[in-house]
């Protein structure tokens, strides 16, 4: 009969991948050693052990976050489960909601088209730049 053992670490690259910040456990484990994640204010190695209570900063494109490892898990499953491992910082949620509005006003400013020309609108098109 085979004991489960009690999870008290895990490859940080695992972590990320399980709590869904990454699609793939290589992405996870590139930017932890391109240097987007940090444990505790550290910058650390895909292979770095994790244990709860770590405080990680996790640097994507615009976004970053600050984040409290609440439970460790191995297995990758729904994002409803994966929300459960990790606790945000007030500061980081309203950093990424005030993001998120300000990207949602850049998106509505933008000129939209109307689809493709029409017939009548090609012609037109076709006159006015000579061809």
């Amino acid at each position: 009969m085979i004991l489960k053992q009690r999870m008290d670490n895990l490859r940080i690259d695992k972590w990320l991948w399980a709590a869904r910040f990454f699609k793939t456990r290589s992405a996870a484990a590139a930017a932890v050693a391109g240097g987007k994640v940090h444990v505790n204010g550290e910058r650390v190695k895909p292979a770095r052990a994790l244990k709860t209570g770590d405080e990680l900063r996790i640097n994507r494109g615009q976004l970053m976050m600050t984040v409290v490892v609440l439970r460790l898990e191995e297995k990758r499953g729904p994002a409803k489960q994966a929300q459960t491992l990790y606790e945000e910082s007030a500061e980081s949620h309203s950093r990424r909601e005030a993001l998120a509005e300000q990207n949602r006003l850049l998106n509505a400013a933008m000129p939209r088209s109307e689809g493709r020309p029409d017939k009548r609108q090609r012609r037109r098109i076709r006159q006015f730049v000579g061809k």
